[in-house]
């Protein structure tokens, strides 16, 4: 009985290599959006002349945006990667992001949430930059949504600090 739960016990440890290939999905995800930055980015400065200022701001948050979602996405592929499939071995001599290997699970969680916030934010920002041109009731919506993205950020993060307090005191 004990080889059979040694083999499933393997087996199950192995399994974490199905999550190698999302990893590297995410790598193409941050590819595409380079590419939509570059197309923002070009769209900008082929207007520019005639591009009206709160356009040009408009603009400016979409590429701010996308830089976001970009960094969010490198940092939960890398971490990601880390946690659960098996540790990077990047040479010491090259640039190792400070933060890689210091991000657990929980802590990743936190700063995916508040990634979401700061691009909610981003995002009902360009909305009110011509709210004019948006109906009250879904004015109404976006602050709505938003607020529950700062909510539940704010939830996790008293959430992760009351089950792992005793953890950091160590």
């Amino acid at each position: 009985m004990n080889s059979i739960e040694t083999v499933l016990e393997r087996l199950l440890f192995a399994c974490r290599w199905l999550l190698a290939p999302l990893y590297l999905g995410l790598g193409l995800a941050v590819l595409a959006l380079v590419v939509k930055f570059f197309e923002e980015l070009y769209h900008m400065m082929h207007t520019l002349i005639t591009m009206p200022d709160a356009g040009m701001v408009l603009t400016l948050l979409s590429l701010i945006d996308l830089s976001l979602v970009g960094s969010l996405l490198v940092m939960v592929m890398l971490s990601g990667y880390e946690n659960f499939v098996s540790s990077l071995n990047i040479a010491e001599d090259a640039e190792r992001p400070e933060w890689l290997g210091k991000l657990d699970a929980n802590t990743l969680k936190l700063k995916v949430a508040a990634s979401i916030v700061a691009i909610s934010s981003i995002h009902l920002l360009s909305i009110f930059m011509e709210v004019d041109k948006t109906a009250n009731d879904k004015l109404l919506w976006y602050v709505v949504i938003h607020l529950t993205f700062v909510v539940s950020a704010l939830l996790l993060a008293v959430l992760d600090r009351i089950a792992f307090a005793s953890h950091r005191a160590h």
